[in-house]
């Protein structure tokens, strides 16, 4: 293309949009000498046709995804390849899963992998006309093959990007908080983030809802990992910060407008929920349901994730909001490592428990994630006692999800992991030592 420097080609699917917006946004605010385009490839064929029609201009091709579609892009990134490539042409990858197995990502095919946080790799590649001579957050190889690591990108205040590309009228739930300092042993977020909460400001928050309210955009929902712990630096909620936003963001969108809050994108840990939380979110919110992260009905097994609750916080979040008048999902895994019949049976009692007091519950088999203290443990394996009772809740409209499929995701996982073992670990975990006896449970 006569005239530009880089033309960024956006492997863009639905699933990671928000990712690639964020990323966008930063670009559209960066000032740089670089005359470049943005393209959205949102098919395989339609990415190719980009990269073909850029002709001999320099072409990035962005990627971005889960650990459990990494095996499924590597296919598509061979047939993209097959169709249009060349020696101007960078294949670069990033997420969480690039960024937990950097080498692996190479191995598969990507030219680069990004570590980290994105937005200031991108604007310094976008600067350097894609090349990454000294640009921090890549790994690549270099002419001789070489492995080159420039480490993990500096972590900046989320308040100095914006939370969506303006500049190409691409919006999404706003991310109000990343990292997380609770450190699930199943969960990428803090390992990818750090275990600390970062928060965008109220006057941030603000600025982005005026945004979309001049764009005729009437629904705010927000990214966290929890979301009752916006403005805390704990793992005690700060509430005069969560009103203070929730506040704002009402009074921004307008009488026309709608926030949603603890519902999809994000979610409440439970032991956050109590009435005044409840009504908080009913003062200021549209939404008649929160998720609830409950994961397990084992002690057991939510000490071993270092969850940092237990079950009886569960049962107590699901009677609250049902009395509240919200209608309640609570986010459970199966097949978590060391859990055993009486773990599995314990889960299967508080589910049913749970469906009978109105809630839903959100099943999932745990994957052995990559970039988690639990990356090496065994897949998820739900035994067939336990599929058939979660196929029973399933009928009577109490669970949904895509647990089955998970446990095709977790197989895949853990051979990808045994390619390529953690240096000084094991592949075999030894079984928890259960504490209490088997006929317990928690009052």
């Amino acid at each position: 293309m006569a005239g530009l420097d880089l033309v960024l080609v956006l492997r863009y699917r639905k699933a990671v949009t928000y990712g690639f917006h964020a990323l966008l946004g930063a670009l559209g605010e960066h000032e740089t000498a670089t005359r470049f385009e943005v393209r959205f490839g949102e098919s395989t064929e339609e990415t190719a046709r980009h990269i073909r029609e850029a002709d001999d201009t320099r072409v990035l091709v962005l990627w971005s995804f889960y650990s459990p579609d990494a095996a499924a892009l590597a296919e598509e990134l061979q047939q993209i390849r097959a169709l249009a490539d060349g020696p101007h042409v960078t294949h670069l990858a990033g997420g969480v899963h690039a960024t937990a197995e950097p080498v692996q990502t190479l191995d598969a095919g990507w030219d680069m992998a990004a570590i980290g946080e994105g937005e200031s790799t991108l604007i310094s590649l976008v600067d350097a006309k894609g090349d990454p001579t000294g640009i921090t957050g890549l790994a690549y190889r270099d002419a001789t093959g070489k492995l080159v690591r420039t480490g993990k990108a500096r972590q900046r205040p989320l308040d100095d990007f914006p939370g969506f590309a303006l500049k190409w009228d691409r919006f999404n739930a706003l991310e109000i908080t990343r990292g997380c300092v609770y450190a699930c042993r199943f969960c990428q977020t803090p390992f990818m983030f750090s275990a600390r909460f970062r928060h965008r400001s109220v006057e941030n928050v603000r600025w982005h809802v005026d945004r979309m309210r001049e764009r005729g955009l009437r629904d705010v929902r927000f990214i966290t990992p929890t979301a009752l712990s916006y403005g805390s630096q704990t793992e005690e909620p700060n509430l005069a910060a969560v009103e203070e936003l929730l506040a704002s963001c009402r009074e921004g969108i307008g009488p026309g407008g709608r926030v949603f809050f603890g519902s999809f994108p994000s979610e409440i840990r439970p032991e956050h929920i109590t009435r005044e939380t409840l009504r908080l979110v009913k003062r200021y919110c549209a939404n008649n349901n929160i998720i609830v992260g409950a994961q397990s009905g084992s002690d057991r097994i939510l000490a071993s994730a270092k969850r940092g609750h237990g079950v009886e916080e569960v049962r107590r979040a699901v009677r609250l909001g049902v009395e509240e008048g919200f209608r309640i999902n609570v986010d459970m895994i199966f097949g978590m490592p060391g859990e055993d019949g009486q773990d599995t049976e314990d889960s299967l009692r508080l589910a049913r428990e749970l469906a009978d007091l109105g809630a839903r519950i959100h099943a999932h088999t745990f994957m052995p994630l990559p970039g988690t203290p639990w990356r090496d443990a065994p897949p998820g394996d739900v035994d067939p006692a336990t599929i058939s009772e979660v196929d029973r809740l399933s009928r009577r409209g109490a669970l949904y999800g895509h647990w089955q499929k998970q446990r095709d995701h977790a197989q895949r996982l853990a051979a990808a992991a045994e390619a390529y073992p953690r240096p000084g670990r094991s592949r075999t975990l030894l079984p928890m030592v259960r504490t209490e006896p088997a006929s317990a449970t928690p009052e």
